[in-house]
């Protein structure tokens, strides 16, 4: 018999990944000894010896008396059901202390919980905390919006996505949106290209109505005051508060110009742009965030290209569009749609 084993489908046993070879060679084999189970599981027969007890232990496998000792696993249905009973009521235990232990921490001297629905942190050092939890349990998607003022002292994650890229789980979705009107400051475009994630996605927009981070939908950080993001945060669980969030979110990031976290330095000569209805790739990056207001030099360190490229790249595309002025650029270009869609 063919036993697959899985590391997700033994995780609630408790059982030791040994223990979980021996059995699965038990299943098959009645009556193994102890030797032909550390030839079996590559382990010496003394390791092999103790994984077996450890079975007999917990009631999945019993000693047949002879010598050599042999081993035999017990019927898997009652033997690992009557092992996953146990977990249950062990599990239900460690609920009941858990809502026991959270009594104690809604009512603990300092801390400020209005209900189920709210939470307020006020330290750094709580914040952060708290944002390492809620990003760490995060299994699908994390979304993300960044605004001045920034926290030049101590980076919070409310700030920048530098702890969202180092922390997030492979495979959980970020997205993040940052104010255009902050990356005139070289140090913030450098943080929102270096803290987010290759697999990440990054865009661009003015005027970002508040800091905020959620997290699977499920719960949201946001700081306190717009003003002062050290002034501490409030924790959301309400359901239809985070609707709302998520909804806001959406239709920000519909409006926001995508930021390519791929980029790679292009020669400092702008590509000739001869067909008709057609942008070189590099030019329609940096007509996207013309329109979001961006500088040249900004655009530059966006694109990591040179500010005379960008430059060129426009100039050129003047001339090609029959505009004079930025404006005109970015406005003939969104009448012939030459942004592009955003990528959803």
């Amino acid at each position: 018999m063919d036993v697959s084993s899985s590391d997700a489908l033994w995780a609630g046993t408790g059982l030791g990944f040994l223990a979980r070879q021996a059995l699965e060679y038990l299943v098959s084999h009645p009556g193994a000894d102890e030797d032909a189970v550390a030839a079996e599981t590559g382990v010496s027969a003394a390791a092999a010896r103790t994984a077996l007890r450890s079975l007999e232990a917990e009631l999945l496998a019993v000693r047949i008396a002879g010598q050599p000792a042999r081993w035999s696993a017990g019927p898997p249905r009652s033997s690992l059901g009557a092992l996953l009973a146990r977990k249950r009521q062990e599990l239900a235990r460690a609920e009941l202390y858990a809502e026991q232990l959270d009594e104690v921490y809604r009512t603990a001297p300092g801390r400020q919980i209005a209900s189920d629905l709210f939470e307020v942190v006020e330290s750094d050092e709580q914040v952060g905390a708290r944002y390492a939890h809620l990003l760490r349990s995060s299994r699908h998607e994390v979304l993300h919006f960044a605004r001045p003022p920034y926290v030049t002292r101590r980076i919070t994650p409310t700030d920048t996505s530098t702890a969202a890229g180092a922390m997030v789980r492979p495979g959980v979705r970020l997205r993040s949106v940052y104010d255009s009107d902050g990356m005139a400051d070289d140090g913030c475009l450098q943080t929102a290209l270096g803290g987010t994630p290759t697999e990440g996605e990054l865009r661009l927009l003015p005027g970002i109505p508040m800091k905020l981070v959620i997290f699977d939908r499920a719960a949201a950080i946001m700081p306190l005051r717009k003003d002062d993001p050290a002034a501490g945060s409030l924790v959301v669980h309400s359901s239809t508060l985070l609707e709302v969030l998520t909804a806001l979110f959406e239709s920000v990031w519909e409006r926001a110009v995508p930021l390519s976290l791929e980029s790679s330095p292009a020669s400092h000569t702008a590509v000739p742009e001869r067909q008709e209805g057609a942008l070189h790739s590099r030019t329609r990056d940096i007509l996207r965030l013309m329109s979001v207001g961006m500088k040249d030099d900004a655009i530059a360190r966006a694109l990591r290209l040179s500010r005379r490229t960008v430059q060129t790249h426009i100039s050129d595309l003047g001339r090609q569009l029959g505009a004079r002025t930025r404006f005109q650029i970015a406005l003939l270009a969104q009448e012939r749609g030459l942004l592009g869609d955003a990528e959803g």
